[in-house]
């Protein structure tokens, strides 16, 4: 029983503490591509990466080769995951763009897209089709990913 009661102890604090991935306040146009990591709205992932409303075929619309981050604030893997697209950002600066979409906000795009499960994680090379992984993967993962799919090293 004591072990049960201690338990307790230790567990309800952590459910009731509040932890969110960072997200600045202001729009996704204040970022600019290859400066850290780049939040994109519906719009801004049809003007920068693919309009999906008007092409049939996936034609990538950027210049560098990107990672695009699908989360929702309320879900535990994705703020494990969120600072090691941020570390990645800072590591691949000028190299490879990385964004962030926030599905709650972005409903339309994340069903538009088929994202179902989170995180979601879009590996987009210049040319060819994008890869997808799921899950928080361990940041090695990432970088073979970065590596093999995007064909980019540091």
């Amino acid at each position: 029983m004591k072990k049960v009661i201690i338990s307790l102890m230790i567990m309800v604090p952590l459910l009731f503490s509040e932890c969110r991935a960072d997200q600045p306040s202001g729009p996704a146009e204040a970022s600019e591509p290859g400066k850290g990591v780049v939040y994109l709205t519906n719009d801004t992932f049809k003007k920068s990466i693919f309009n999906y409303e008007t092409e049939k075929e996936w034609k990538y619309s950027g210049k560098k080769p990107a990672i695009i981050d699908f989360y929702a604030d309320w879900c535990a893997p994705c703020r494990q995951l969120s600072p090691l697209i941020e570390e990645l950002a800072k590591e691949y600066e000028g190299k490879i763009d990385v964004y962030k979409v926030d599905t709650e906000k972005e409903k339309a795009l994340a069903q538009s897209l088929g994202i179902t499960g989170l995180p979601t994680i879009l590996f987009i090379p210049v040319e060819g089709s994008p890869q997808v992984a799921m899950g928080a993967l361990p940041k090695e993962s990432l970088v073979q990913a970065i590596t093999e799919v995007l064909k980019v090293t540091k």
